[in-house]
């Protein structure tokens, strides 16, 4: 399907790729379907994906996996809560944390409260919030990047 899109574009996402998200996403219930999309021009350069909403082609969130900056990162989730999408097998379950990215670059940060998980075997996903204080909601991760470079 071709969509046209406020970061790329217009470009062609195959059905196969389309994430569905049951209860969409927080603030935004009725976007339910995405695409994990990257930036071609940096392939491997960068650790940032884009997920594409279907339903409203301008709108797109820059996420990226926590582990490449918080290597630490493992949350505790009840099972209860990851049933919706699916029986999960650890090699195609994907961890994604939207990124910030302010004017002034060295306040980027990454939201590590609200992860999304993915079940790429079923093209299911959810957002999560995860109830502590261990994980902020503005993890700064400008210095890490740097130090990457």
């Amino acid at each position: 399907m071709k969509i046209t899109t406020r970061v790329f574009g217009e470009i062609d996402i195959e059905e196969a790729k389309i994430i569905h998200f049951q209860g969409g996403i927080v603030g935004f219930p009725d976007l339910t379907d995405f695409a994990l999309i990257h930036d071609a021009e940096k392939d491997g350069e960068t650790p940032i994906r884009w997920m594409q909403s279907m339903q409203e082609p301008n709108f797109a969130m820059p996420v990226m996996d926590p582990l490449a900056v918080y290597p630490d990162y493992n949350p505790v989730v009840e099972d209860e809560l990851l049933k919706p999408i699916g029986s999960l097998n650890p090699d195609s379950v994907l961890v994604l944390v939207t990124l910030t990215v302010p004017k002034d670059v060295t306040k980027m940060s990454i939201n590590l409260q609200a992860p999304f998980v993915i079940n790429a075997d079923e093209r299911k996903a959810i957002q999560l919030i995860v109830d502590t204080d261990k994980y902020p909601v503005r993890f700064p991760i400008y210095d890490i990047i740097k130090k990457e470079d």
